[in-house]
């Protein structure tokens, strides 16, 4: 499958990505409850996905207050994969820099190459490998760079990245990394229904994981019903441990308990998860941004 995308990375934009099918191209802590010894530890694989809040300039949660805490955050929590929503480039630039050499990322702003919000997935250059990327649009033209026939307020996209684990013999997976619409109830439910589609078009041997933020809740919408529908699983489900679950959205007022999940992880059934948390991590009564991180600690099966 050819990729029409460009691609943004750390050492800028490459055009000659652009039209390439394939781009041959750390652990993350857990909580001591978790750890455990081993080949399955050695294996595991933290994911997190995160709306970034785009890199506003008003204040009081300009990106430049909120950068110091985004990186703060992530120095400690070093997830092997980070699929981002909303980034801008030069912001996802900052944190490409804030992250250090060992990371690297891929992704397109959403009316093409860097222009834009993206859909941008993170990676731990120590760990992982991409083997093969894709960005398509959320559309009834899915490959036509910054289309949007579905009425929703802004083009949407899905990026996806098969990647091979070093620490695991090079075996492969696929991340999907996405940003379903806030304002049109039936743009997200055709955006399901493509990415249901496109699922099933992979290669289904290999396990998958789907990060992003869906804007609306966990288990009560057919958008979720659809996304399970397509053989995926979700993690904070079936989760061996859990933190305390909070509404991922917050808009930076006071955090709801019990509240609504619109940042999912979903993963093939074949994938284990000992931990799934809803990040609470702020400094000095600053967030890093409107949305809470998830996370997941993995291993493929």
């Amino acid at each position: 499958m050819p990729n029409h995308s460009r691609v943004t990375r750390r050492r800028g934009l490459r055009a000659a990505l652009a039209a390439a099918v394939t781009a041959p191209l750390s652990s993350t802590a857990l909580p001591a409850s978790s750890a455990s010894s081993g080949e399955h530890q050695a294996h595991r694989l933290g994911i997190m996905s995160f709306n970034l809040r785009f890199a506003s300039t008003a204040e009081p949660h300009s990106w430049t207050v909120r950068r110091p805490v985004m990186r703060a955050l992530l120095h400690r929590e070093r997830p092997h994969v980070i699929g981002t929503q909303e980034g801008l480039y030069q912001q996802l630039r900052d944190i490409d820099g804030d992250l250090g050499p060992h990371y690297d990322w891929i992704g397109t702003g959403r009316a093409g190459g860097s222009r834009g919000e993206s859909a941008a997935i993170f990676y731990d250059t120590r760990r992982l490998s991409p083997a093969e990327h894709f960005t398509f649009w959320l559309s009834g033209t899915p490959e036509v760079m910054g289309s949007n026939t579905w009425g929703a307020a802004f083009p949407r996209i899905v990026t996806w990245v098969r990647f091979r684990d070093l620490h695991d013999d090079g075996r492969e997976f696929y991340v999907l990394n996405t940003h379903f619409d806030h304002a049109s109830r039936y743009a997200r439910e055709r955006s399901a229904g493509l990415m249901a589609q496109r699922i099933a078009g992979l290669d289904r041997s290999l396990p998958l994981v789907v990060t992003g933020d869906f804007n609306v809740a966990a288990h009560k919408s057919p958008v979720y019903d659809v996304m399970l529908g397509a053989g995926l699983v979700d993690t904070w489900e079936t989760a061996a441990e859990r933190s305390a679950l909070y509404g991922t959205f917050h808009g930076y007022r006071r955090l709801t308990r019990n509240g609504d999940r619109i940042d999912w992880i979903l993963s093939t059934p074949g994938v284990t998860v000992q931990r799934a948390s809803v990040n609470t991590f702020s400094r000095n009564g600053q967030f890093p941004s409107d949305h809470l991180p998830v996370q997941a600690w993995v291993t493929l099966g």
